[in-house]
């Protein structure tokens, strides 16, 4: 759902620009409170991940594809603020690095794919947890059905930016049905994924899943016919497990399929432009500022070879992302550190 340049107006743009510009402000506080030294690495992990993750279309209608946007994976992972931050770092480097997606319309993508599903998922996401049982099951379920709603509602909000500075005539009832039509197919493909990821991590690591946090009920004891907390002292506390082994394990699979399993992805329009080329709204499109980039269309110019011109691309872009994601994660923690104020002995 990368919004090229030429489908907002220059107004609007610049107003969802500021959206963007203020959600990833509030963010970068926000994020303050989620990160720590274990989870600022795996943030950046999350980020390189969605990228990969991105790169694989998969079919959902005739002639049309879907990809993953990622934010209520995100947000699940590590947190709403956080999960808007990954989802600006995926865009940031597609658009400047692969020309996908506009770089005038970079705050429209970041409202769009990072602002509105991060909100709807999580908040959905919160309510259902809520609600279910406390069980491991009940937070894979839950992802699924808050990335499910997520998507058509990115389509949704898309259609409205349309309705308010589109540059083509397109009758706005139109757009609207057939973006939040396919993209509910989409939405199908993406729970699909964020589901399995997030019962794949909650499986091995529940501790560093923001999403399961305070999923396991607090020991009780029957004590004169009540229930009372047990106390803590009881049993020692285990010692913290490093995330090494996670990390490791999601780099590799991120390099895997960005750089291999990315080859066999769909080569068919994804939902916006199958929907803006049936409905005309893509007559007024821009060339995008980077277009010259060498690895523009996720390629390396200068090689022939497709399957190794578009896995050294992705894997350069999972690279590109890592390291970016994790830099920018770490001195966000580090803030976090020095802003904490010291407690003196008395």
């Amino acid at each position: 759902m990368h919004v090229p340049d030429g489908f907002i107006n220059a107004p609007v743009s610049v107003a969802a620009g500021v959206v963007a510009a203020g959600a990833v402000a509030v963010s970068l506080r926000g994020a303050r409170r989620e990160l720590d030294e274990r989870t600022a690495p795996l943030a950046g992990l999350v980020a390189a991940f969605i990228f990969a993750v991105q790169m694989l279309n998969f079919p959902v209608a005739a002639g049309t594809s879907g990809h993953l946007l990622g934010g209520a994976l995100a947000a699940i992972l590590v947190g709403p603020w956080t999960g808007v931050l990954c989802i600006a770092v995926v865009l940031l480097m597609q658009g400047i690095l692969f020309a996908d997606g506009g770089l005038t319309a970079l705050g429209v993508n970041i409202t769009v794919m990072g602002v509105v599903t991060v909100v709807v998922a999580y908040a959905l996401f919160r309510g259902l947890v809520l609600l279910l049982p406390r069980t491991r099951s009940s937070v894979t379920a839950a992802s699924f059905v808050a990335a499910l709603v997520s998507v058509p509602a990115a389509a949704g909000a898309f259609t409205v930016l349309y309705a308010i500075g589109g540059t083509t005539d397109v009758p706005v009832s139109k757009v609207l049905t057939a973006m939040v039509g396919v993209h509910v197919l989409i939405g199908i493909g993406e729970a699909v994924i964020t589901m399995l990821t997030v019962g794949a991590v909650v499986a091995v690591r529940p501790d560093l899943v923001y999403g399961a946090r305070g999923l396991t009920a607090p020991l009780k004891l029957r004590v004169g016919g009540e229930l009372v907390d047990a106390t803590p002292a009881a049993a020692p506390a285990a010692p913290a497990r490093s995330p090494r082994k996670l990390w490791i394990g999601g780099v590799v699979t991120a390099l895997v399929l960005a750089g291999f399993v990315s080859f066999y992805a769909s080569a068919s329009p994804d939902g916006l432009e199958k929907v803006a080329a049936d409905k005309g709204i893509d007559s007024k499109v821009e060339d995008h500022a980077a277009a010259d980039s060498p690895l523009a269309d996720y390629g390396v110019k200068g090689i022939e070879t497709a399957r190794l011109s578009g896995g050294l691309a992705g894997t350069i872009g999972v690279g590109a992302t890592l390291a970016v994601g994790t830099g920018a994660f770490w001195v966000v923690r580090r803030r976090r550190t020095h802003a904490e104020p010291r407690t003196e002995a008395v």
